[in-house]
């Protein structure tokens, strides 16, 4: 019986959510597996994966053979990497501390690599929000501006036309004083 470490899909549709399992080549994608060894979340990012690195290098040392993204994977948490410093464990060309100590060295710059790039994609999302904001705000001032600038030139089209009527007004107020003005003349005359 040949054995795979590979990818079962769970999840629903568009949102896929992997399992890390080690099962007989011959099951189906989704059946019936012999061991699940970690989750892989593809929707995040940077990626989650979970992984128990120590069942991975345990069915790697038994013949396991990885698909292509599961080595992938295996490569990125570490797992093949232990199973490679093993091999020179049981070779005799390392001891078990020196193994532990490249194996701790390497996990610790990989979190520093992931750290960074979490970091630096937290800090592109805020420059993308100040930069849309900022823009928002001109987009505003500008519609404001352009608001107050209609609100004065209907005012300043709407001055010539009052001042016409009050002069209008005024001239028919005055027109209607004089003849008033003559009348009385005539009745304090006679």
């Amino acid at each position: 019986m040949s054995v795979k470490i590979r990818l079962q899909r769970h999840g629903k549709k568009q949102k896929p959510f992997y399992w890390v399992v080690a099962a007989d080549a011959r099951s189906k994608r989704d059946g019936k597996y012999l061991e699940k060894i970690g989750t892989y979340n593809p929707n995040t990012n940077p990626a989650t994966i979970e992984l128990n690195i120590d069942s991975a290098v345990k069915w790697l040392h038994n013949g396991a053979q990885p698909t292509d993204t599961a080595r992938a994977i295996l490569s990125y948490k570490g797992a093949l990497l232990k199973h490679h410093l093993d091999g020179g464990i049981r070779k005799g060309a390392l001891t078990q501390e020196q193994a532990d100590a490249k194996l701790a060295a390497w996990l610790e710059a990989k979190a520093g690599k992931v750290d960074a790039k979490k970091d630096g994609l937290t800090k592109a999302q805020a420059d993308a929000r100040a930069k849309a904001f900022k823009a928002e705000q001109e987009v505003n001032a500008k519609r404001l501006a352009a608001a107050a600038q209609a609100e004065a030139d209907a005012i300043a089209a709407a001055t010539p036309a009052v001042e016409e009527e009050v002069a209008e007004v005024e001239a028919e107020a005055a027109t209607e004083e004089a003849p008033a003005a003559e009348e009385n003349n005539e009745t304090t005359e006679a």
